[in-house]
């Protein structure tokens, strides 16, 4: 049972049990915790159906938007620091390196943040960007206890300093699509994604993708979404043609 549904399971929500959410928390944090509350917001998935006193929604996409916002404020302050000779459009672009997708999952996952999420959704149901959602959540749940001084602690902590590097992440590619889009543009070759459902026999909705480049197919993927799909597609795509594109 996981430690959330044992806190709001029960009216009372025992000291013992607050004990070891906050043990919990404070693991996580680096730091003591304040209020809860916040806490426990964050970790709240909305199909829960909870609400506060007010009646307002009791689960975390507010502080997730919240928390977004921290986050690429700390960023951009580090990068502004770490990086005088880069100008705007460089800084906008090693930020959303550093805060995509798939790096925010990369560190839910890490701090196995999804252990915590109180939800009437079983887990294995979750989509893949919930332990990002989480993380920033949990930025804001921060914020709103401790404020911005613990929240850009927190951040330095857990992101700057084991994962940004910057001469790495100057190389690093964010949307292999948005690489084949821009060469297929500039070297004026005709391209298309052909999405269709490509449903198996595990009760799971799959999408596939054919990347066709001057009506030829150079690629193909099958992914849970459309998105992910046509990105798979695209990277592939990329090494193929990798020594074309680097030349472009």
């Amino acid at each position: 049972m996981r430690i959330i549904t044992k806190i709001f399971g029960k009216k009372s929500r025992p000291q013992a049990e607050n004990g070891i959410f906050f043990d919990s928390i404070h693991s996580i944090l680096g730091f003591a915790p304040g209020n809860l509350n916040y806490y426990k917001k964050a970790f709240t998935h909305r199909s829960s159906n909870i609400t506060d006193d007010k009646g307002s929604p009791f689960n975390y996409e507010r502080l997730e938007f919240l928390g977004d916002a921290m986050l690429g404020s700390v960023i951009a302050a580090h990068l502004y620091k770490e990086a005088p000779s880069g100008d705007e459009g460089y800084l906008t672009k090693m930020r959303s390196k550093i805060v995509s997708r798939e790096h925010l999952n990369e560190l839910g996952r890490d701090l196995n943040l999804v252990q915590f999420v109180e939800s009437k959704v079983p887990t294995h149901h979750f989509g893949e960007n919930i332990h990002g959602n989480i993380f920033e959540a949990l930025i804001g749940a921060i914020f709103l206890d401790k404020g911005y001084g613990y929240c850009e602690q927190f951040i330095r902590e857990k992101v700057i300093i084991p994962y940004v590097d910057i001469e790495k992440l100057e190389g690093k590619v964010i949307s292999y699509k948005s690489l084949v889009i821009e060469w297929c543009q500039k070297e004026k070759q005709h391209f298309h994604f052909d999405v269709f459902d490509d449903n198996g026999n595990d009760g799971q909705k799959y999408f596939g993708v054919r990347l066709r480049i001057n009506d030829k197919v150079v690629a193909k993927s099958r992914a849970t979404s459309k998105k992910k799909a046509e990105e798979i597609a695209a990277k592939r795509a990329y090494f193929a043609f990798q020594e074309k594109m680097n030349r472009a």
